[in-house]
């Protein structure tokens, strides 16, 4: 049966029956979350473990109604998760933060997908009362939204958790002049020969610790959850003398009295790179494992927090970000492998992360197969590894009757395989969007052809004219035809510059004067359509920042020439 997610075991029986309400009983004998379903042409039974188990079999109950004409089909269901947690991360810092209703809809579908778990990764968008300074720009969610998110979550089980970076990541912070002190170079520092602004507090000086605390002080007390996502992955600057100063931080935040009685996440990158902090860490302390990349070393990287007894997550992603249309395949392993860790080392959740760097310029269409994906694995690793993605997404994400939203949208982000670079964390194929200075056909897209590129362009159109083919009967049905349209047409966009690059010497100054000039006119289009896109999902903060990656490419079409330092993290 086509399910989202599959369940652990099912027997079909003969015939159907019409729609009924479930008679439920609230049993044990059933792991937690879980739920037994028995339906035959007299009666709809529902055997659940506890709440959570009840609406999660009401939830198969409406997908079996869905795919069936609006009745059910006679069959028996027993299910419960592999991970008690199942989680998904939104990104609501790096640019994008989206309305409301955005928010719900999407609360929605993970909720029937049976998702636990919601964190709203927050770097300067929340409405801190003493600080508007900094989310002045951001559009951010206040007091209020953010609580009444939180009553929407637990109606539907779901957890929603605050996620507050509080060491790396605080750019948006010591941009401004009140709070450069508290940098641990607030003149910057450089990386690679490349001048870079100051983005981690510094642990040793007192302000940064007094501004950790009024920022958690204000912001949990909004989410009924115990637990509060600390962040403090990737302080790019932090020389490596200092990491006694990151043990000695992660401890000074577990003491915060702000944190009693909170489970305290981490992100675990640096406790990889230093695994003999690991038996350093205090208790109340879980450790979030994350990596993007189909060939990430869960396993090696979890079986030393196992062996050490610390709790911890493994935090896959959706394979979005940086991409423009996605990354399908590899979001596909990465999640395999994440689920296949997290089982065979004993994680207690698993954080699927939809990160928006450099402008957020996907669209949310294209982050669903990697939330349905990781819902599924992260359920039933056994019967879902293998799941007919396509297929479950027009059936339980886009209801489309034509089948073909589904499949669309897993060949555009399959795009990336038609080039033979391979660049972490990206795709090849957008890379001198986000970085036009570069020369193609060498160093990172080494093996980039002409050839390949005019194959990508051909799959693209072909993908496009699927989606047109698509009957969503989702509310949002046609704006999600007119995302992938838009994404599509930005990234053959991006091969025609490839292609003219690859045929002069590689670099944006090699491309003729009228095929640049070209260029510039097909990307204003775009630009105004992604000006529009953004505000039917999202507020205006923010809407600048994005469209100022789009706006600086299209100034170098036009001028030829590209700045060496733009782009970066």
């Amino acid at each position: 049966m086509n399910l989202l997610p599959q369940p652990r075991s099912i027997t079909v029986g003969d015939g159907r029956r019409a729609w009924a309400d479930p008679n439920v009983v609230v049993e044990g004998g059933l792991p937690p979350d879980g739920y037994r379903l028995r339906i035959t042409p007299d009666a709809v039974e529902l055997s659940a473990a506890d709440d959570a188990g009840a609406f999660y079999g009401r939830a198969t109950l409406a997908q079996l109604r869905r795919t069936h004409d609006g009745e059910l089909p006679c069959c028996t269901i027993e299910d419960w998760p592999d991970l008690p947690v199942r989680a998904v991360m939104l990104d609501v810092s790096r640019d994008k933060v989206p309305t409301m209703q955005t928010v719900e809809d999407l609360v929605d579908r993970l909720a029937s997908w049976k998702v636990n778990q919601v964190q709203l990764y927050m770097e300067h968008t929340f409405a801190y009362a003493n600080h508007a300074d900094v989310w002045a720009e951001a559009s951010p969610f206040t007091a209020d939204e953010v609580r009444r998110l939180d009553a929407f979550c637990r109606a539907r089980h779901i957890e929603l958790v605050p996620n507050q970076n509080c060491f790396g990541h605080m750019g948006r912070w010591l941009e401004h002049e009140r709070y450069r002190p508290l940098a641990m170079f607030p003149d910057g520092w450089t990386q690679r020969g490349r001048w870079r602004p100051p983005g981690t507090i510094d642990p040793a000086k007192p302000g940064s610790l007094s501004l950790v605390r009024e920022l958690l002080a204000e912001l949990l007390p909004n989410f009924a959850s115990r637990r509060v996502h600390v962040g403090l992955d990737e302080p790019f600057e932090m020389p490596d003398e200092r990491i006694d100063e990151y043990a000695a931080w992660i401890d000074k935040l577990r003491q915060l009295p702000e944190l009693d009685g909170r489970e305290m996440l981490i992100w675990g990158d640096i406790l990889a790179e230093h695994p003999e902090l690991v038996r350093r860490l205090p208790d109340g302390v879980t450790v979030c494992e994350w990596g993007y990349e189909d060939w990430h070393p869960f396993g090696a990287r979890t079986r030393p927090l196992a062996d050490a007894g610390r709790p911890f997550w493994v935090s896959p992603g959706t394979s979005s970000w940086l991409t423009i249309l996605g990354r399908t395949t590899n979001m596909i392993g990465n999640c395999r492998a994440a689920a296949e860790a997290a089982r065979n080392h004993g994680a207690a959740g698993f954080l699927n992360t939809d990160w928006g760097d450099m402008g957020h310029l996907q669209y949310l269409p294209v982050s669903e197969p990697g939330f349905a994906y990781g819902a599924a694995v992260s359920w039933c690793l056994d019967t879902n590894r293998d799941l007919d993605l396509a297929g479950v997404l027009d059936a339980h994400a886009f209801d489309d009757p034509a089948g073909a939203l589904g499949s669309s949208l897993l060949a555009l982000g399959d795009a990336y395989l038609g080039v033979k670079p391979r660049m972490w964390n990206m795709s090849a194929l957008v890379m001198h969007l986000y970085f036009p200075q570069l020369q193609l056909g060498r160093t990172f897209t080494d093996g980039l052809t002409v050839d390949d590129l005019l194959a990508v362009e051909e799959a693209l159109d072909d993908a496009a004219a699927a989606l047109r083919r698509s009957r969503s009967r989702r509310p949002d049905g046609g704006l999600v035809v007119d995302e992938l349209t838009a994404g599509a047409s930005l990234v053959a966009l991006l091969c025609r510059d490839a292609r003219a690059r690859l045929d002069g010497d590689g670099w944006l100054a090699s491309v003729a004067e009228t095929t640049r000039h070209r260029l510039a006119d097909g990307l204003e289009p775009l630009i105004e359509r992604h000006r529009t896109l953004w505000l039917a999902r999202n507020r205006p903060g923010g809407l600048v920042d994005s469209v100022a990656w789009l706006e600086h490419l299209q100034d170098c079409y036009r001028t030829g020439v590209a700045d060496k330092n733009w782009g970066g993290w």
